[in-house]
């Protein structure tokens, strides 16, 4: 007999322990157990990835940084003012705060204008036009060589509606220089442009922005027209953080230096 006929005998020889008639009862009570467990298991499962789902969105509002507080604009002066915030007919982006070197909050009393105001016929949504004067200054304790700030504020049919005071907080505010640079920044639903005043007899103010010279605007202060108040476009100078330094010119087109 060879090998394949040993196989063949083989498979016709009756086991020694025949299978008994399957338990019909029994394969569907452990078939139901077997899916209970699967459900519970699927549900735990389903409740943990709820969980870490939960756990992601908490923990990300958790880590968010907070954002950076805006700067607190002045009152509002005595002078009738527009009911609500003026809104600006621009966007008004995120940027860094002015240097706090430059900025001094003046009280009430002092925001009536000092000297003529400086109208820049920047229009805002409301009606209302963008305009800087300035303001007198009184703290001889603080800031015994310091008599003037320069406000940026929007004007209306009935006043004035402050957004922003700045003015020289170290040495004299009529020393020869640059002083008091600050904006670039909303205030009261306005944009207020990056802004400033040159002590001395300048007539134009140039700088750079990003390899790109930039012109401000310039405007005499009426009571010391050796004072020039200055602004730049919101376009070209969205922050004062971007200006390289600040350079006056005079009428002879030469660069006024101390």
């Amino acid at each position: 007999m060879n090998d394949l006929d040993k196989l063949r005998s083989a498979l016709r020889e009756e086991p020694d322990q025949p299978f008994a008639a399957p338990d019909l009862g029994r394969i569907i009570t452990e078939g139901r157990r077997i899916r209970r467990r699967r459900r519970i298991a699927t549900g735990a499962g389903a409740a943990a990835a709820v969980a870490a789902v939960v756990g992601i969105v908490f923990g990300a509002v958790a880590l968010r940084t907070p954002a950076e507080p805006t700067q607190v604009p002045v009152a509002a002066p005595p002078a009738p003012a527009t009911s609500g915030p003026v809104a600006s007919d621009g966007a008004l982006p995120t940027t860094s705060p002015p240097p706090t070197s430059a900025i001094h909050q003046v009280p009430n009393s002092a925001t009536q204008p000092y000297g003529d105001v400086i109208h820049t016929g920047i229009k805002t949504a409301a009606g209302g036009e963008l305009v800087f004067y300035a303001t007198k200054i009184d703290d001889n304790a603080a800031l015994p060589d310091v008599h003037f700030g320069i406000m940026a504020a929007v004007q209306t049919k009935t006043g004035y509606l402050s957004l922003y005071a700045s003015n020289e907080i170290r040495g004299a505010d009529r020393s020869f220089g640059f002083h008091a640079t600050a904006g670039g920044m909303a205030a009261s639903g306005t944009w207020v442009p990056v802004y400033g005043y040159f002590s001395g007899p300048a007539v134009k103010i140039v700088s750079t922005v990003h390899g790109k010279p930039v012109v401000a605007q310039t405007a005499a202060w009426s009571v010391d027209p050796r004072v020039v108040v200055f602004w730049f476009d919101q376009r070209e100078v969205p922050d004062p953080a971007v200006l390289t330094p600040l350079v006056a010119y005079g009428k002879d087109g030469t660069r006024l230096t101390k």
